[in-house]
Parts: structure tokens; sequence; C-alpha cells
């Protein structure tokens, strides 16, 4: 599919050599189409990285996409250059009186901070309240989704007592729902957290449909009856070396940390990383973009 993006975005170049379709802002002007406007709320630390990941996850499809990417005001990035983000990147205020067919949230490493003492909870409140009217579905990640729970369910994350590190096994539940149409029984996910959203909590809120879900890892994947907020507690977009930098990281760092489980062959991390997740993860954007999206937003936002 086409990814409309700006011109000098440096995912751009990687995309083109793994001959992913990435329009640039010339040629879509002579498209006689309208593309899906998606929005990207980017609160990971390592942005060009989370760029390229999400840009590739949304390569499954013959629609065009138009991203716009956004970054919060009230919190100074230390990891992402300010020119990268002053060129690339838009302001909420400079976005809210738009419309967006979708809108994806990301994770942010805050979670085993309260909600309340995040330097821009007041204006992420805003943004959530925002996307009941702004955008047509909605996408958490992570920390995202257990934002997302909190904000609109009440839902407050808790502590774990080790870190959930590595792939789990997930089993699919209501398999008729379209999100999940093409699973497998039971698949792998990416998971690299210290905090969990209950899952008994989340079973307990009538609008909310549970759609896979693991013995070890809780809730993976649930969303709104009517499909407009959708929360995801993994990371299928990571790539292949994701868990393996961010494992090598800590221990640079002389954290205790284990292995990321069910990742390295024989769990040996001398070894090279397995990447077992990535269709059903493309399965995952391709559902949410044509059932949730493309299907459900009017032609003229």
């Amino acid at each position: 599919m086409p990814i409309r993006v700006k011109d000098e975005l440096p995912a751009k170049e990687i995309l083109e050599r793994e001959n992913i379709f990435v329009m640039d802002e010339h040629r879509a002007m002579h498209q006689d189409i309208r593309p899906i406007e998606i929005a990207i709320l980017n609160l990971m630390p390592l942005k060009e990285d989370t760029e390229l990941q999400l840009l590739r996850s949304l390569s499954n499809t013959p629609l065009q996409v138009n991203v716009t990417f956004m970054m919060v005001s009230g919190h100074e990035s230390k990891n992402t250059s300010s020119s990268h983000l002053d060129q690339f990147y838009e302001h909420f205020p400079d976005v809210k009186d738009r419309m967006f067919d979708g809108m994806i949230i990301t994770g942010a490493p805050i979670e085993q901070m309260e909600f309340e003492e995040v330097d821009y909870w007041e204006e992420m409140k805003e943004i959530l309240e925002w996307t009941k009217t702004h955008v047509t579905s909605t996408m958490h990640l992570c920390w995202g989704a257990q934002a997302g729970l909190y904000y609109h369910f009440g839902i407050q994350k808790r502590m774990l007592d080790h870190k959930m590190f590595g792939l789990f096994w997930h089993k699919v539940s209501n398999r008729k729902v379209p999100l999940v149409r093409g699973f497998d029984d039971e698949f792998l996910a990416p998971h690299s957290r210290h905090t969990e959203s209950p899952a008994d909590e989340i079973h307990a809120v009538d609008d909310l449909i549970v759609l896979a879900e693991s013995d070890e890892a809780g809730v993976l994947l649930t969303m709104t009856k009517d499909g407009k907020q959708i929360f995801l507690m993994g990371h299928p977009e990571y790539d292949r070396v994701t868990l393996d930098q961010e494992y090598r990281r800590d221990v640079n760092k002389g954290l205790e940390i284990e292995p990321p489980k069910n990742y390295y062959r024989d769990n040996d991390p001398t070894n090279r990383p397995l990447l077992m997740w990535r269709s059903h993860a493309n399965n995952l954007y391709t559902n949410w973009l044509n059932y949730y999206v493309y299907q459900m937003t009017p032609y003229v936002l």
C-alpha cells in the first residue's frame, strides 16, 4: 500500500529498501483518491524507531494512508533531536480541529509512575477525550492502553512482581469479531512492561470485549463493542531485535533482568532472536484499518 509521509522522513528510505510503497507528498497530490487519515501520538523515547515499526505495520493494505505524527507539548524529548520533531511532528493544539479516520497512541516508559504524576497527564486526558469525537477508531498500545483503560473505564494499573518480558502465548476468544479474523487459535506476541491492567476488571466492563489473553501475561487485546477504542497491551509492532536491545541495555546498566522469554533459540541470548509474531501483527493492523477505519469512516471527514 502507499504510505504518505513527508519527503525527508528518515524512515522513508528504509521502508523503500524493504520494497514498501511509500508515497511522497508531490506524488500524493496527483492521486484522485481520499486517503485514510491516521494520527500517531508517539510517546516513545526513540521516536524514529517507533515511526519505522508502526509505518511498517500499516503497510499491508491496498489503502492509501496519510500519516500525521503528533507529540505532547508538556514533555521535552531527550532521545530525539528537536530538528526532527520540528520538521515531522505536530503539537496537539495544531491538529485538534481536524478529524481523523484512525489514531494510534503508543506506549511510554513511564508505567511505574502513577498516571497523575506524568508531566503531560492533563494534556493526555484532553487528547483521550478528543478521540471520542474526532477519531473514528483509536488503537492504544501498552502504556497507552493502560492510560486509555484508566481514563475511559477507571481501571487502575497495578505493579507486577517481575517484568513481563519476552514472547507469550495468547488464546483467541470471540473469533467472529473482525479484528482477530484470520488469527490462529494461539499466537505469540511481545511484552515489555512492569505493570498490568487487571484481567478481572477488564472482563467486568460490559462495554469491553476481550479478544485475546494469556494465562501468563493477562489480557493482550480488548476493545469497546463499537470498535472506537481498541486496547493492545503488548508490542506486536516490535522489530526482531527490539527486545534484544532492551535486554542488553538493562544488562549494561547493571540491572537485574532475565532474558526475554521464548525469544532466543534455546533461550540462549548469544543466539539470534527468533521472529515469530510478525504475521499476526500484520494481520491485526490490516484488520483494524479495513474493518474499523476504512469501512466505518465517512467519505467526507
